[in-house]
């Protein structure tokens, strides 16, 4: 494979919306994701008022990357062999002692590694983007609440209270119902929530129309919602960028599924019609596979083997199957990189001295994605070494997927739209080091690090 890549060499451009074309204000999404989940468990499943009580502090708790085993309750942040490097039993972080006597130097007992491992299933959960992350709080304080009423309760059934409570509040006609919290407070303040797409992004999304890539909107929220959001942060006009529009996706399925298992339907005042036997001209659609899809690019370019990109934010839904299934270049959008660039702009000298700031301000809700305290870094972690021997620097499971299924990661789309099309960006590859596809910089907890080139 080439050693670098281009926009320039692909024919198609496909984006996921949510934390992709489309950034949330994570501040102020993360607790009204949050509340609305903790509403429901309340007031409709009876759990303790003490759920809706949360502290600026208890976000730090937080950190894509991080898996729920749903049976014992204990969260754990996994090294890329599939050893368990940090462990929590809710939100109580666990000792060394405790670690090593729970989990000791083997694989997690659910570790495949590589694609053999799913991030979901009925026996854990991976937290790895930003609308999970605050269940992964919520799950935590849940787990903290019910040891402590049920006298050190062992094993746990409170997942179906979670999936009640997306239901609720995320279900296909939530939106229009303004069921949940959710969606009225979204549609009541969308600027609280939602950042606009800055000139140089919709410029940039021109100058791919002008240049003749066809541009795909893939997400799996449903076709309302993405109208509200595109409108908001596009402007009206936002659908004639697009060649083809794809709602209620339901990725990762979009990339996994059998034409016959998931066909593509039409859209009627947002309501799904009858099941199309194949997708045959550009348009707005619900649902669908990537097989029919790339037959409909196939004849839209008059290439037998068109080459696609695709940008999303989930390794679970976007990277991993888009790289996996249908073999799609994949960029990573990956806001860990912007928490290192805030990281990078808080000189100790140019902070604010405490009497200066306002007399009222109070707390605010730590950026999911800024490093965790508790849990370290999303990319690597180290390991107590032996008697009077140096801690050794881990990579997590995380970082290793990075580098696996992305051809590229960057902090956000506005970090290249005003590079040139035919920017030749380096890939990750076995033959570079592990930090090449990193752009513009390598993560901050690694831009130094002489092993990379070697490990």
């Amino acid at each position: 494979m080439a050693q670098h890549f281009s926009l320039a060499a692909c024919d198609v451009v496909g984006f996921d919306l949510d934390h992709t074309l489309c950034r949330y204000n994570l501040p102020e999404s993360a607790p009204l994701i949050y509340n609305s989940f903790a509403q429901f468990l309340v007031k409709e499943r009876g759990y303790d008022k003490e759920l809706l009580n949360v502290t600026p502090e208890d976000w730090d708790f937080c950190c894509k990357g991080l898996a729920l085993d749903l049976e014992d309750g204990n969260f754990i942040k996994l090294a890329d062999n599939g050893t368990v490097l940090r462990a929590s039993h809710g939100t109580k972080m666990m000792t060394a002692e405790a670690l090593s006597a729970a989990y000791g130097k083997e694989e997690w007992k659910h570790f495949v590694s590589d694609t053999g491992m799913v991030c979901r299933s009925g026996k854990y959960y991976f937290y790895d983007n930003y609308f999970d992350l605050p269940g992964a709080l919520l799950c935590a304080r849940v787990v903290d609440l019910l040891t402590k009423q049920n006298n050190g309760q062992k094993t746990f059934d409170f997942w179906k209270d979670i999936v009640a409570g997306i239901q609720h509040n995320y279900k296909m006609s939530a939106f229009k119902e303004n069921c949940g919290m959710y969606f009225p407070e979204i549609k009541r303040d969308p600027g609280r929530y939602l950042h606009r797409c800055p000139e140089s992004v919709k410029k940039w999304l021109h100058q791919l129309k002008n240049a003749g890539k066809i541009l795909l909107l893939i997400t799996s929220s449903h076709s309302d919602y993405c109208r509200l959001l595109c409108e908001y942060i596009l402007g009206n006009d936002f659908a004639d960028l697009f060649d083809v529009v794809i709602t209620n996706a339901l990725k990762p399925g979009f990339f996994s599924h059998l034409p016959s298992q998931r066909p593509f339907r039409t859209l009627e005042n947002d309501e799904e019609q009858e099941a199309l036997p194949s997708l045959d001209k550009p348009g707005w659609y619900s649902q669908g596979n990537a097989v029919h899809l790339y037959e409909l690019l196939k004849k839209m370019t008059g290439k037998p083997e068109p080459k696609v990109v695709y940008f999303g934010d989930s390794m679970h839904s976007d990277i991993f199957p888009a790289r996996h299934y249908s073999h799609w270049e994949t960029v990573l959008i990956l806001e860990e990189l912007r928490g290192d660039e805030v990281v990078r702009s808080q000189r100790p000298e140019e902070s604010e001295p405490l009497e200066k700031k306002g007399k009222y301000e109070g707390p605010k809700v730590k950026p999911l994605n800024i490093s965790s305290k508790k849990w370290g870094s999303y990319f690597t972690d180290s390991v107590s070494g032996l008697e009077n021997t140096e801690d050794s620097l881990v990579f997590t499971w995380s970082f290793k997927r990075v580098g696996t299924y992305s051809t590229i990661a960057i902090p956000s789309i506005e970090a290249i739209a005003e590079l040139p099309l035919d920017y030749k960006f380096t890939r990750f590859s076995s033959s570079n080091s592990k930090t090449a596809g990193y752009y513009p910089k390598p993560p901050l907890v690694l831009s130094n690090d002489e092993m990379l080139k070697t490990k």
